[in-house]
């Protein structure tokens, strides 16, 4: 497996948004996915401006690829000094199970690490995204009160020790 993941470059942004929806697409829109993407395509202006929003020193937007295959997206962007927001993680269907999630989002939590934040928040849908929960759960995260008005039924929170040295 030669998976690589690493920080979003401009000419990757069409290719990370098609990972997204498509994964969405199969849960929100099984029944007609190209519809399904084209509707959401101009609505994910967070990844669209995804330097501002997710852009260093306290935000990261990760890509990973098989070969030159977009499988997953991943970002951290800050909501304050000591809270993070776990945001966009996504992998295509066919490599779940493979550690490559796990993989993602560790590279996120030592970045937020690293950048100094005490916390991780996330934001999901309790029903639609009942195996991403399991994964949020085994990593840490526990329910919390809603920290913001999305439509979003569960929210999550992480509490980050102390980067090792």
């Amino acid at each position: 497996m030669s998976i690589i993941i690493r920080p979003m470059q401009p000419a990757d942004l069409d290719d990370a948004k098609r990972v997204i929806l498509s994964v969405a697409a199969s849960m929100f829109g099984p029944d007609d996915p190209e519809g399904f993407i084209a509707r959401w395509w101009t609505l994910l202006t967070d990844v669209d401006d995804w330097p501002r929003v997710y852009g260093p020193p306290r935000g990261t937007f990760l890509v990973a690829l098989d070969g030159e295959r977009f499988i997953g997206t991943g970002a951290i962007r800050p909501l304050d000094e000591t809270t993070a927001e776990l945001k966009r993680l996504w992998l295509l269907e066919a490599y779940h199970g493979r550690g490559i999630g796990y993989r993602i989002t560790q590279e996120l939590l030592a970045f937020a690490r690293a950048a100094g934040y005490q916390r991780v928040w996330l934001s999901t849908d309790r029903v639609e995204q009942g195996r991403a929960i399991r994964f949020y759960e085994r990593l840490g995260f526990h329910d919390i009160p809603p920290y913001n008005d999305s439509e979003d039924t569960m929210f999550m929170e992480l509490l980050l020790s102390p980067e090792e040295k």
